[in-house]
């Protein structure tokens, strides 16, 4: 670790980077989908439990073949994704692997298996086993993935915000003392369920946009009225707790990731009574000179908000960029280390960890416990011993900026579609305005785009840190040549283009032939 950064070469980051990026985006177009879906056919199911009428049953198995095709897909990414820990990741896995590998065996051990077990009762099993078992399969295999979430989504908090763990020098490794404090952490809790619940709105839109292309073809008006029923009411309740999710982990950033959010706010200079930024003009395509610029220009904000948000005090204190890289006092009294203090902080960590072995390895015990005090006392900062230049500490602003604005903006369009969708179902008649119909199909790749929107800002934002403070992305790779990863990425795109597309392909076409009939008894 001492020498990491020495030997590897600046592309293998990059590529490594690039091609896990990729895996991910593609893997998340799958996922919050069958997570949404996965309540939505539970609810319909439901209906047919308690109504016993065919019709509940024909619209529930016509879901769930949209669910498995979906399903299946999601599996294929999600097991190259994490092979690439071990592939692309191999300083990181050996740092962490003892952390960041259990949520991922649990996943793997109870989650998934979970889910293989019961969807097979749930395609196999219509008329085979009692409607009871049957129902409670169904929303079973929706639990199985939405446990599986849970684990990943752990893994991935850990990341953002570290505890439950210690260092050890001897085997230089971070080493798990608590796993509840890792499985339960108020972080890991507060992205499932905004991540969750993200998905449900995703669901929602699918199903809505589905029933609303059967309208505008004048066929299943049944089926699809009742579909776009059940999924408003998931998309408006989802919308509305995705709000509060969003407000809750917005505070947890400024807790933990103070830098993460300047950048989600373009704050340059921070200090009390800070306003939450509507619009302002950042270039999306260059990096701004924050360390000289007060705010970006043509910026309009709400007074006192981005005070309230970030210490749920109007006139709290946001400490901006400028404040993060020169040090700053707290309210508290306490004080926050500069850029420049950290970084040497880390160094002697670094310096000391080195030391601490070769004492180890001559025998030395004595100097051995001297270099064990130095790494304990520093070792907050030990990442920052790894960074070359300080601005590889300010993530890039633009991405962030303008991703976060793109997720909040088009969740509240989310929340006014629903609402309207839901008036015209209950008070006017849905079928006639043709317009909500279109723009229910167009607000699908939108309803994607927020999701993806919302990853961009959680990995983006704590930049350059694949741990937060502990260990940067530099430290994290393996060291292999760049150009064997350059050209898996190009195949895994060519492999993930292709699986998407045959995904959408048979998606349109089962969507085409429509739900199938039961004869009534």
């Amino acid at each position: 670790m001492t020498n990491l950064l020495l030997n590897i070469d600046s592309g293998v980051i990059d590529w490594s980077r690039a091609q896990f990026a990729l895996t991910a985006i593609y893997h998340w177009l799958f996922v919050p989908l069958t997570l949404g879906l996965a309540v939505i056919m539970g609810i319909m199911e439901t209906c047919y439990y308690r109504t016993g009428k065919v019709f509940w049953k024909d619209l529930s198995r016509f879901w769930q073949k949209l669910f498995g095709i979906n399903f299946a897909m999601g599996v294929a990414t999600g097991i190259i994704l994490e092979f690439e820990f071990g592939t692309n990741w191999s300083n990181y896995s050996w740092f962490v692997g003892d952390i960041f590998g259990a949520p991922l065996a649990i996943e793997g051990i109870v989650a998934f298996f979970m889910e293989s077990t019961f969807v097979a009762v749930m395609y196999f099993g219509w008329n085979k086993v009692s409607r009871g078992f049957h129902l409670a399969s169904t929303w079973l295999t929706g639990l199985g993935a939405t446990i599986s979430a849970w684990w990943i989504l752990v893994a991935n908090a850990w990341m953002q915000c570290p505890v439950g763990c210690e260092f050890n020098a001897d085997t230089v490794r971070n080493e798990m003392v608590s796993f509840f404090d890792v499985a339960l952490s108020p972080f890991a809790v507060m992205k499932f369920c905004h991540t969750v619940i993200s998905a449900w709105i995703i669901g929602a839109v699918f199903v809505v946009a589905v029933s609303c292309w059967f309208l505008l073809k004048k066929r299943e008006r049944e089926m699809s009225l009742q579909s776009i029923k059940i999924g408003a009411i998931v998309g408006l309740v989802a919308s509305l707790l995705a709000a509060i999710t969003g407000d809750e982990s917005a505070y947890q950033v400024a807790q933990k990731q103070p830098m993460k959010l300047a950048a989600m706010e373009a704050l340059y200079d921070g200090g009390t009574d800070q306003g939450l930024t509507a619009v302002a003009w950042v270039n999306p395509f260059a990096q701004p000179d924050y360390l000289s610029e007060d705010e970006p220009p043509l910026r309009i904000a709400m007074p006192n908000m981005l005070s309230f948000l970030a210490t749920r005090d109007f006139h709290g204190y946001v400490p901006g960029i400028k404040q993060l890289w020169e040090g700053y006092e707290r309210p508290d009294g306490t004080r926050e280390p500069s850029f420049d203090e950290k970084i040497e902080m880390g160094k002697k960590a670094v310096t000391a960890l080195a030391a601490y072995r070769k004492a180890k390895a001559g025998g030395n015990e004595a100097e051995a416990q001297m270099q064990a005090k130095v790494i304990d006392d520093n070792f907050k900062y030990f990442g920052y011993g790894y960074i070359k230049d300080k601005s590889e500490l300010v993530p890039f602003i633009p991405v962030n900026f303008w991703a976060f604005r793109i997720m909040v903006g088009l969740g509240c369009l989310f929340i006014l579609f629903f609402a309207v969708v839901l008036f015209f179902i209950y008070k006017k008649d849905i079928t006639r305005p043709r317009w909500l119909q279109w723009a229910a199909i167009a607000l699908v790749p939108l309803a994607y785009i927020a999701s993806e929107s919302g990853w961009l800002v959680a990995e983006f934002g704590r930049q350059p840190w694949t741990i937060q403070d502990m260990l940067p992305v530099g430290a994290s790779v393996s060291d292999v040549p760049s150009g064997s990863v350059a050209l898996t990425f190009f195949i895994f795109l060519l492999l993930f283009t292709t699986m998407l597309a045959v995904e959408i392909s048979i998606m349109f076409k089962q969507i085409k032939k429509g739900p199938e009939h039961t004869a009534q008894a």
